[in-house]
């Protein structure tokens, strides 16, 4: 058990780590850019699109942390498979028809519990995109 929670807090935090460069891209990259967003309704759909295609990119890019780890640890078969239980694990979807063995089953839902905190943390990055976005506050940034 003591092995699960070291690994799956080692994940955590990369995954943590690849969130917070993707909010950084989002809020450094995207929301800096001041100009035309205020008149153009074109911009602010372009904008919060982007924002979530970068943060769906960022999300696939944690699925596929805990997918190879889950082959690093020989747990699953292979790519596909881990790959396949890692998104449905991390969106909590949970199907249940690829199962970890019972040694590292401990892990899946901490994967989970990552998936649900990541992706509050992405409702919130897109909020603060469409609150930017669509402000007529100059002090909101």
């Amino acid at each position: 058990m003591l092995l699960n929670i070291t690994i799956a807090t080692i994940l955590i935090m990369i995954t943590v780590v690849i969130h917070a460069g993707g909010m950084y891209l989002v809020m450094q990259k995207i929301l800096r850019q001041d100009g035309p967003f205020r008149q153009q309704w074109q911009i602010h759909i372009y904008v919060v699109g982007i924002t979530i295609l970068l943060m769906f990119i960022v999300s696939l890019l944690e699925v596929l942390v805990w997918a190879v780890a889950f082959l690093a640890l020989d747990t699953l078969q292979n790519f596909d498979e881990a790959l396949y239980f890692s998104m449905v694990t991390f969106t909590t979807l949970g199907y249940g028809d690829v199962l970890l063995h019972d040694r590292w089953r401990l892990l899946s839902s901490f994967e989970a519990a990552n998936g649900i905190i990541m992706f509050g943390w992405t409702t919130a990055i897109v909020i603060a995109v469409v609150q930017r976005v669509y402000s007529n506050d100059k002090n909101v940034k």
